[in-house]
């Protein structure tokens, strides 16, 4: 049978008058079956409406087919169970296939367990502060934003600097908590090494802190909690508005140097960052802060840490720079004989 498409053409070309042997030539049919298809008015009905109809192909025989039973009865009482293994015990059980057909059979059927929910961590005024570094590509260098967000109000307070060592994070924190009026009772970090030497709590170990980072935690009275590695949900609040700094500050901006770029964040932190309406709270971060969390955090300490450490380093780095060379000694070497010849000789 002719398909539509010829059939949509001759009932066209016989309402611009063509005779039927002309178009039995133009179309490469027979004039027999264009009076066919008149006669039985197939030219008449709407072709338009016409809807294919397909017949499904009978399914296919798999060699698995026998043994997806023993599939998924181990899947649900196990799982885990990887394809390999799988495999390997169908085809003790006789199975004539390969390994692809059983791969792709358990990627179909292996229960899936439902996705755990985000459960948002709400903590109270003043508790905690989340702390993380981000790194920025700028035309002069890279330079690395230090950000501090409370957790209850979401204030932000976030300054740039050169490195990103343990000076530049006690330099930062403090000028934080000066910024905050205050300092919250615990402060979450990431796996930093200035924060966290080494952590073994994965694997049933201990947690590591610096101390040198211990001694500045006590000095302004906040306890430091540290993410356990893989968790990045368990510090979101300081995630999120790295992303945010990326598109509200970053992006689009053009900075003269590192004091242009630090005078700008100051403005943008009290102009935009901190008083547009959070998502998450629905309020504006200064607002929240004022009302429930400025009087709760504690009191700033009398002093700014001073650490023997860094400084010890500050003051001999330069000193290794400048300090003359030393002249070299020239010892005088001479055989043993003579030593001998020295030790008997007379005194």
């Amino acid at each position: 049978m002719y398909g539509r498409e010829k059939r949509v053409l001759l009932r066209h070309y016989l309402e611009q008058g063509l005779t039927k042997t002309a178009l039995a030539e133009k179309l490469g049919i027979s004039r027999r079956s264009i009076y066919h298809w008149m006669q039985t008015g197939q030219l008449d009905r709407d072709l338009d409406a016409e809807v294919a109809r397909y017949r499904s192909r009978p399914p296919v025989p798999r060699k698995i087919d026998p043994y997806r039973g023993i599939i998924l009865h181990r899947l649900q009482a196990y799982p885990e169970l990887s394809a390999v293994r799988l495999f390997h015990e169908i085809k003790a059980a006789g199975y004539p296939g390969g390994y692809t057909q059983v791969k792709e059979f358990v990627r179909q059927v292996r229960p899936r367990p439902p996705k755990e929910p985000v459960i948002r961590f709400e903590t109270p005024p003043g508790r905690q502060a989340q702390v993380d570094f981000a790194h920025f590509r700028l035309p002069w260098g890279r330079r690395y934003g230090l950000l501090v967000v409370l957790g209850y109000s979401r204030l932000l307070w976030l300054r740039f600097y050169r490195r990103k060592d343990m000076r530049s994070l006690f330099a930062g924190l403090e000028e934080a908590f000066r910024f905050f009026g205050g300092v919250p009772q615990e402060i979450l970090f990431d796996q930093m090494r200035s924060v966290i030497v080494k952590d073994e709590r994965l694997e049933g170990g201990r947690l590591i802190e610096n101390l040198e980072f211990l001694r500045f935690a006590h000095h302004w009275q906040f306890r430091p909690r540290a993410c356990r590695p893989y968790r990045a949900k368990t510090k979101g609040k300081v995630e999120r508005p790295i992303r945010y700094v990326r598109q509200s500050f970053i992006y689009g901006r053009e900075f003269l140097g590192d004091a242009d770029l630090n005078a700008q964040v100051e403005h943008w932190l009290r102009t935009i960052a901190n008083v547009r309406d959070h998502r998450t709270t629905r309020e504006r971060p200064i607002d929240r802060f004022l009302r429930d969390e400025k009087a709760t955090l504690k009191p700033l300490a009398p002093r700014p840490y001073h650490s023997l450490v860094l400084a010890a380093d500050r003051d001999e780095s330069p000193r290794r720079k400048t300090q003359a060379p030393r002249p070299a000694l020239h010892v005088e070497r001479r055989p043993l004989r003579l030593y001998s010849q020295i030790a008997g000789g007379p005194r």
